[in-house]
């Protein structure tokens, strides 16, 4: 992590403070291997996720692929009878803006806009329209700077910030021609850098999540094996938007019972473990659990490439994929190790896999 004085300064940014810039375009000047999005995802009152994601070019496409900046946009829409939508939008290599002083995004006729508070997000793809508006109920926040540098000399980057944690969601919806009104929790976040995910990372799993007046934000990066496959844990823990826990130093995480995705051939653990400890400094614990019910997302990256593009990633051997899940958070607080508070609620978290998977006592591939 990107966390001494020295890369606050470089950075231009304040320690614990975030300012709407920081929600601006940063990958410019765009070149070979940078890559940026702008994602939002929610849980609807009748149980569904919507997931919205504006991409500066499409992270999809593998290690040693060269693509032009071309801009999409995707919705994915989850109901509870496991019924899946999704559309991606035609890129945009031209047609649209990105503004620099904050969250200001237009891809074709599709846009989102925002000021680490209240956002508002309109998509219109293929016969699907999605308006949003999300307005924050944590503050934004950052892991320290934000940036997870790569390389002896920090030459790579990879750099996260969430917007809003959680915030409350209204959002129309119109596909093919019936429009729902419907309310929930959302996240906003936006993430940049100046190299190929693939080359920098081997897989990561991310999750966020609201249960009682708890809200979790909780990642673990493994680097690729070129960058000594580190593992990178990230963590936050906020109650009544008060942020409670966010010290990576302080985490550990634990994952079990986990077997190959039927689709992708990648491991998924059926439970997910952060262990956050303070009380050596005199502060409290808390476990959060994730528990797998069901796997709503399972893309093969490739699959979404066409003709010269796909050829050159099966070249290249990119076996990349990202799974989304669902199933239930469960959030205690310890002392002296018993469980004096412990809520439960639905949850949404991901696993992106570039590499190939381990095997056991063999290292990574």
């Amino acid at each position: 992590m990107a966390d001494r004085a020295a890369d606050y300064q470089r950075l231009g940014i304040a320690r614990g403070e975030i300012a709407p810039w920081e929600d601006g375009f940063r990958s410019r000047p765009g070149g070979p291997g940078t890559f940026e999005w702008w994602y939002f995802d929610s849980v609807l009152d009748d149980g569904s996720t919507l997931v919205i994601n504006f991409m500066a070019k499409d992270f999809r496409v593998g290690k040693g692929v060269n693509q032009p900046p071309a801009p999409v946009v995707t919705i994915e829409l989850d109901r509870p009878d496991g019924t899946h939508v999704e559309r991606t939008s035609p890129a945009h290599p031209e047609d649209h803006d990105f503004a620099t002083d904050g969250c200001d995004v237009r891809i074709g006729h599709n846009r989102i806009t925002g000021d680490l508070h209240t956002y508002r997000i309109h998509a219109d793809i293929d016969g699907v329209v999605a308006d949003v508006t999300l307005t924050g109920q944590v503050p934004s926040w950052r892991p320290k700077t934000g940036h997870i540098t790569f390389g002896e000399e920090k030459q790579k980057y990879f750099a996260w910030l969430p917007s809003v944690p959680q915030g409350q969601v209204e959002v129309t919806l119109t596909i093919d021609g019936t429009t729902e009104t419907r309310t929930g929790t959302g996240y906003h976040d936006h993430n940049w850098g100046d190299a190929e995910m693939a080359r920098l990372m081997h897989h990561w799993y991310w999750a966020r999540a609201e249960a009682g007046d708890y809200t979790v934000i909780a990642s673990y990066i493994t680097a690729a094996k070129k960058y000594g496959s580190a593992e990178i844990p990230i963590f936050m823990l906020a109650k009544n938007g008060k942020i409670l826990a966010d010290e990576d130093n302080l985490v550990s995480f634990t994952k079990s019972n986990e077997r190959p995705d039927p689709v992708t051939g990648k491991p998924v653990a059926g439970t997910l473990v952060y262990d956050y400890d303070a009380t050596a400094e005199g502060g409290e614990r808390f476990r959060v659990t994730f528990q797998h019910e069901n796997t709503i997302v399972q893309d093969r990256m490739i699959e979404s490439l066409k003709g010269p593009k796909k050829i050159l990633a099966k070249l290249a051997g990119f076996n990349g994929a990202y799974l989304r899940f669902t199933g239930q958070v469960t959030v205690e607080r310890l002392t002296h190790g018993e469980d004096i508070e412990s809520v439960s609620a639905p949850a949404l978290w991901e696993l992106m896999y570039f590499g190939k998977p381990r095997r056991a006592g063999r290292g990574v591939l």
